[in-house]
């Protein structure tokens, strides 16, 4: 793999991850538009390891009090931080179920352009019409268990290409009143379980490939990630404290329009 792809690789995972566009559609265009072959899907963990960084760097102070609350919990004390870490929890619960399921019995299941174009389009809408009819009155301290699992299950969603885990986890967040940077903020909590859980495994594969040019590459495709990442979060909670997802959306039907372009298009 050629150090511009690691680049461009890396920067446009790091870019994707968290905004509520799909990086999966992202990642499907890159090697149709350059021409490259497919990177590979220990490539795309390490890249996701990378965002990994720079969403636990930027919710330190939310992780910190998860810790202490887990620990005042054991004591026999009641917290917040352990009733978050509860909910991240449950709202872990449906992916990693559905995510065994259709690893298991159907492992290629809805990886098309196609599937991915339409998942782009139409939960992109999802999005728009979440973030007009719900309101803006409740933040992550709000929430409750049915609130956690209704976005968890939502999230089992983003296991078809193109969703968007960030995007569906908003609009389910969105659609329980919760204000745009908390729904951002809980998201963003909640993919810290699941790209660890993936990032772990495909790493331990890594390590027993002995392959230490693509252990390097990995490295150096992490890293730019998650300076990318890092920036993108940063001026994502900014914008949502100030405005809507409307831009984001329209981004998508663009997306999704050029992906389904390119399928009909070429069936013709």
């Amino acid at each position: 793999m050629s150090v511009l792809q690691i680049v461009v690789l890396a920067i446009v995972q790091g870019i994707t991850e968290f905004l509520p566009i799909s990086s999966q559609a992202h990642l499907e265009l890159v090697p149709v538009v350059s021409g490259w072959p497919d990177q590979g899907l220990l490539m795309d963990v390490a890249v996701h390891v990378g965002t990994l960084g720079a969403v636990i760097i930027y919710f330190w102070r939310d992780l910190f009090g998860i810790m202490s609350g887990l620990i005042r919990l054991l004591q026999g004390r009641n917290d917040p931080g352990a009733i978050l870490a509860w909910y991240l929890i449950v709202g872990t619960l449906p992916v990693i179920g559905a995510g065994y399921v259709m690893n298991t019995y159907y492992p290629n299941a809805f990886r098309s352009v196609e599937v991915i174009g339409w998942a782009t389009l139409g939960f992109g809408i999802l999005l728009y019409i979440s973030d007009k009819v719900g309101m803006t009155v409740r933040r992550v301290e709000h929430l409750k268990f049915v609130d956690a699992l209704f976005i968890g299950c939502a999230q089992a969603l983003a296991l078809i290409p193109g969703t968007s885990r960030s995007g569906i986890t908003m609009t389910a967040a969105r659609f329980l009143g919760m204000e745009r940077s908390d729904a951002a903020r809980f998201s963003m909590l909640l993919s810290i379980p699941a790209i660890m859980g993936a990032g772990t495994l495909k790493g331990y594969e890594l390590h027993q490939s002995g392959d230490m040019v693509l252990t390097t590459q990995a490295g150096v495709a992490a890293g730019l990630a998650f300076l990318s990442a890092l920036v993108v979060i940063t001026l994502l909670m900014a914008w949502l404290k100030r405005a809507t997802f409307t831009p984001f959306v329209l981004y998508r039907i663009v997306l999704g329009g050029v992906l389904l372009g390119m399928v009909y298009g070429m069936g013709n």
